[in-house]
């Protein structure tokens, strides 16, 4: 086994960024640039980057991919994912989403825990991803990796141990990363977002009703306000106390003064109503994260300009906030003009490539064909301030490019070759090169280990 795991990582570290520097150009197959089609076309990139998108030739020189029949597409950027951040999200030690410290909660940044060798990332790769929005974990989330305040004893709000709020009312704070293989730093940008959940977890951690999350919410606002224009008496001891540690307090200042935004975990279309009227009333720029009931209030979601992070697959009524939930959701936003971004499923770890399947379902739901791509690339690349940048075939833009055998929202479409930042990735996985080395009696790959006998 130890030799099949430094097998895999050697394979998944064979490009270099040298590579990036070749002019390549991908010819004759039909383009999704993320906000238009193109029938047949050519894809040109060099230096990490795209440089045209068109009908024009190959440039004389270039390495040419003849992707005639297939699809190319932008790299799809996932959202409220846990990718590089949680290998086994039962086995605690190699679970970096999870933080159940009393004095960090807002200020707990998921960028210093990721893991450019975890084995989830070649399988999302493989699902055409190439960036990911790492959120950290929490109570309520759509995730598979919650957080310590979904059970246990200390499920409320005020002074804990030390005089700070036990368990915070936030999460801490989302990272961009990239999927490039090789165990390069994949961090893109760090602290894209706080996190923080609201409706029935919100009201948990703050005393059991959902009004007191409000009012505590409020006044977790005015406080990190009193201690950014006080820093100096709150350092010599001469300001009133506060709640929150000084991390905390620092880690919000971009919240309250509107220039962070914040992912808000939210279901019940009552819940969202009352969450758009508090980010309106206190200046917050909001990302609502689930939603399910948000088709009975898509024109206020609409009106308030607020992106939202949905799984459209959801649709059974798990809990009293979900009873509306229905699989038209996605298609009811987006129609409404709610910009959408299409999450995997189970926290978009080990099923993060399960996007595209999910995108696949809501356009069967009503989702036009177009806004489905978007969802899964330049709308979350805009939602978190990567617009142009990311998730889009276009002058300028980074060269992730996926080359897809048919229709990537197809089930039985695969990635034939993925670039990010213009290299080309290995198109192999830990679980291909067990498969490979098991099956027959393991004899493709010279034989089953001694342990096996023969």
């Amino acid at each position: 086994m130890r030799a099949v795991i430094l097998t895999a990582v050697a394979a998944l570290a064979l490009s270099s960024p040298a590579l990036a520097q070749e002019t390549i150009a991908i010819t004759g197959g039909r383009i999704l640039t993320g906000t238009s089609v193109i029938e047949s076309g050519t894809v040109v990139m060099r230096g990490g980057r795209i440089v045209s998108v068109g009908s024009a030739a190959a440039p004389s020189g270039a390495r040419v991919i003849d992707a005639a029949g297939k699809t190319v597409a932008p790299g799809f950027v996932v959202v409220d994912s846990g990718l590089a951040g949680s290998e086994v999200s039962s086995v605690k030690g190699s679970n970096d989403l999870s933080n159940g410290a009393n004095t960090i909660s807002a200020s707990f940044d998921v960028s210093y825990g990721l893991d450019p060798w975890s084995f989830t990332l070649p399988v999302a790769r493989l699902g055409g991803i190439t960036r990911a929005v790492v959120v950290p974990a929490h109570a309520g989330g759509g995730g598979g990796a919650h957080s310590h305040q979904d059970d246990g004893d200390d499920n409320f709000a005020g002074a804990g141990a030390g005089g700070y709020q036990s368990p915070g009312l936030f999460a801490g704070q989302a990272a961009v990363i990239s999927l490039a293989s090789g165990g390069g730093d994949i961090l893109v940008t760090p602290r894209v977002a706080m996190v923080a959940p609201f409706g029935e977890a919100g009201a948990v951690a703050s005393g059991g009703a959902r009004g007191a999350e409000f009012t505590l919410f409020r006044e977790t606002l005015a406080e990190v306000r009193l201690y950014a224009r006080n820093k100096a008496a709150y350092d010599r001891a001469a300001l009133r106390d506060l709640s929150l540690s000084r991390a905390d307090l620092e880690a919000l200042i971009p919240v309250a003064n509107g220039t962070m935004p914040l992912i808000v975990t939210v279901h019940r279309a009552s819940d969202i109503r009352q969450v758009l009227r508090l980010a309106r009333e206190e200046g917050v720029r909001l990302i609502l994260d689930g939603a399910e009931e948000g088709w009975l209030v898509a024109a206020d979601i609409a009106s308030a300009g607020v992106p939202v992070l949905v799984n459209p697959i959801t649709n059974l009524p798990g809990s009293f906030e979900t009873r509306a939930a229905r699989m038209e959701n996605a298609a009811a936003l987006n129609a409404a003009g709610v910009v959408i971004a299409i999450k995997g499923s189970e926290g978009s770890v080990h099923r993060a490539r399960e996007a595209r399947y999910n995108a696949g379902n809501a356009v069967s739901h009503g989702l036009p064909y177009e806004s489905a791509i978007a969802a899964l690339s330049v709308n979350p690349a805009r939602i978190f301030g990567a617009g142009g940048r990311l998730g889009e075939l276009t002058p300028g833009a980074a060269a992730d490019v996926v080359i897809w055998t048919g229709d990537p929202l197809e089930p039985l479409s695969q990635a034939s070759a993925v670039f990010i930042d213009g290299v080309e990735q290995p198109m192999e996985t830990r679980q291909l090169m067990l498969r490979d080395r098991y099956r027959n009696g393991g004899r493709a790959a010279g034989g089953m280990p001694v342990a096996y006998g023969n």
